[in-house]
């Protein structure tokens, strides 16, 4: 993947994030885009009181992944870098 298409596409996965991002913010957290892999995995970091969340790993399947996944089909997953939720 080019540079310019994984700029492309961090920005439609940065859209389909600002559906879940107000229910983050609601407990005073929230999730950045940190890459994306060349295989489509995305790789977030949790932000605020997400970071240590028992929740953090059912919010990435059921809240996250979803919500990227609903919108971006190419996408193959997501995964955490820091948290709770880091696999």
């Amino acid at each position: 993947m080019s540079t310019l298409e994984k700029e492309k596409l961090i920005k439609r996965i940065d859209l389909a994030l600002n559906e879940v991002r107000p229910h983050l913010a609601v407990d005073g957290g929230n999730v950045e885009v940190v890459d994306v892999t060349d295989e489509h995995i995305v790789k977030i970091k949790w932000l605020g009181t997400c970071e240590n969340c028992s929740m953090s790993m059912m919010t990435m399947k059921a809240g996250i992944e979803q919500a990227v996944r609903g919108k971006i089909p190419e996408v193959i997953g997501v995964e955490a870098v820091n948290g709770l939720g880091k696999l």
